[in-house]
């Protein structure tokens, strides 16, 4: 189920002395939002070269890993503090399968690969050490694609209408971005492997 649709709230951050754009503070949305092939409209992504575009078009994480960070952060954590657009519930997110597809709302998406973060998340969370300990609690979300665009909103359903015939999660290509390279070959058994995973995992696993 979609708990809550998210856009950004965009804003000028200081990083090394330049201000930089970013969009990964997220304000839920007042009602039905339009996803299209490049992500749901209203929403920015201000650097389309490491989030946006048709393989990340949406951001999606679940509202039962956001309720295990706030066991762990000790507070309650309002919806997008990630910088996800979709909140949901009833589906592991991060153990989605890479070309798995659901249904949402109006929306058909396909699932495309794990959030590796940069350091706006550490700003997002005003702890510079946040990254490496999202990278450590293996629970990265996932990014969809949007294969037929529709409508989505709060209180959609979530249904998982295909899985593809691997065991390639987005944990698991989060865990071989990040912590064992020896696990690049594995990847290769998903076709719906962004571009850019699958030839770092070709290279991995020529190397």
């Amino acid at each position: 189920m979609v708990l809550s649709v998210n856009l950004a709230d965009v804003r000028e951050i200081e990083w090394r002395g330049k201000q930089v754009r970013t969009g990964i503070w997220k304000l839920p949305a007042g009602g039905p939002v339009q996803a299209t092939a490049l992500g749901l409209e209203g929403d920015v992504q201000a650097d389309r070269r490491v989030h946006g575009g048709v393989d990340m078009a949406i951001y999606a994480y679940a509202r039962e890993d956001v309720e295990w960070w706030e066991g762990e952060l000790g507070r309650e954590l309002e919806f997008g503090v990630f910088g996800q657009n979709l909140d949901t519930r009833g589906v592991d997110v991060s153990g989605a399968l890479v070309g798995e597809r659901w249904s949402v709302g109006e929306t058909l998406c396909e699932v495309s690969a794990p959030r590796i973060p940069c350091f706006k998340l550490g700003r997002r969370m005003d702890d510079p050490r946040f990254l490496k300990r999202f990278a450590q609690a293996r629970r990265p979300g996932a990014y969809l694609r949007v294969i037929e665009p529709g409508l989505i909103a709060a209180g959609d359903a979530i249904a998982v209408v295909e899985r593809p015939d691997h065991d390639v999660s987005v944990r698991l290509v989060a865990e071989a971005l990040e912590h064992d390279r020896s696990l690049a070959p594995r990847l290769l058994a998903a076709q719906a492997l962004p571009a850019k995973v699958r030839a770092w995992a070709e290279e991995v696993a020529a190397a």
